[in-house]
């Protein structure tokens, strides 16, 4: 089974759950921008969180199936429809040999993800599926690609609930290495700060910009280059702060204010452009204990998911569907009970 590629966005990568360990080899992991979003398609299709599934920047694309195929599609919302007819978001829908599935742009957040029922199955590399762009590891989605679909049927008919991590909000952070080198005053104003997304971001980091001044730490020109992270919060000689993300360097010599949680860098990737975000700090024992709660939401996640109630209107052959069963007489005086 496979998907055709007829018309696709920019930046639209093939992503699973990326590569640990090799971060002493110059490369960073890499992976789905938002986890939350993988989880999710993986419930509503009832198989592994590790499948690869399509990750859409901003734009989708139209595809087309070689053979019938159960899907899901998640993150960002995106206008969507299978041979024309509108198809619900965060939702999992059979897509007959033939059909074609149309995504639009998004409507709010970054990043939406197309899965298959048996994960799209490009060959791994070290372990994984995920295309590293910064490292040339793999390269985007083209026209005329034709996208492998792995072994597996997967389900379909289901919805889980769209958490709300659209549209920015807070962020949490721990204090890092790297903290210190910044003054108390620097630290309190930075949590108090309210930033918006600014309009460079890609896989690797995204710029926030504010209103003040910008941030600076002691002997800032001195500082040796350290491992670094998703979710370190870089300060630039300009004093605008970077939110490293999945295709981050592995090394860096910028000074780190903070670090954001990866539980938060979900919220934090589908910020859009001119989204508002704030910091909060919380101690490092706060942290693990919102992580662990993360990661026993997401392994509920299939416990979530209920069935789609169809709209009527969206029912192009309605008629065809058999909604009574029996025998009404309209002559019948028998007890209504």
């Amino acid at each position: 089974m496979s998907l055709r590629v007829l018309r696709i966005g920019p930046a639209c990568t093939i992503q699973d759950q990326g590569r640990a360990s090799y971060l002493d080899h110059g490369l960073s992991r890499a992976g789905a921008a938002d986890l939350i979003a993988l989880h999710e398609g993986a419930a509503l299709l009832g198989q592994s969180s590790q499948f690869a599934a399509l990750e859409m920047a901003g734009m989708g694309g139209e595809f087309e199936a070689s053979q019938d195929m159960c899907i899901a599609l998640t993150g960002a919302p995106m206008a969507c429809a299978i041979d024309g007819t509108s198809a619900a978001w965060n939702a999992s829908h059979q897509l007959m040999k033939g059909q074609r599935l149309s995504l639009g742009a998004v409507s709010r957040g970054s990043y939406g993800y197309l899965h298959v029922g048996g994960g799209i199955a490009t060959d791994p590399f070290l372990g994984s599926r995920a295309v590293h762009l910064t490292a040339k590891v793999g390269q985007v989605v083209a026209v005329g690609d034709i996208l492998p679909v792995g072994q597996g049927t997967g389900s379909t008919g289901k919805k889980v609930t769209l958490s709300d991590r659209f549209q920015g909000g807070t962020l949490r952070a721990v204090r890092s290495f790297q903290s210190d080198l910044f003054d108390g005053t620097t630290l309190s104003r930075f949590e108090q700060t309210d930033f918006t997304r600014g309009p460079r971001a890609n896989r690797m980091g995204m710029q926030l910009e504010s209103g003040g001044g910008g941030f600076s730490a002691k002997g800032q020109l001195n500082i040796l280059s350290e491992v670094i992270t998703p979710g370190d919060i870089q300060m630039t000689g300009t004093g605008n702060p970077f939110i490293l993300l999945n295709e981050c360097q592995t090394t860096g010599g910028y000074p780190r204010i903070a670090t954001v949680l990866p539980c938060d860098l979900p919220r934090a990737v589908q910020t859009p452009a001119g989204g508002a975000i704030r910091f909060q700090f919380v101690t490092l024992e706060e942290a693990v204990e919102l992580q662990a709660a993360f990661m026993r939401d997401l392994a509920m996640l299939p416990s979530k998911v209920e069935p789609l109630v169809r709209d009527p209107h969206d029912i192009s052959d309605l008629l065809s569907y058999q909604l009574i069963s029996g025998v009404i007489s309209a002559a019948d005086k028998g007890d209504p009970k």
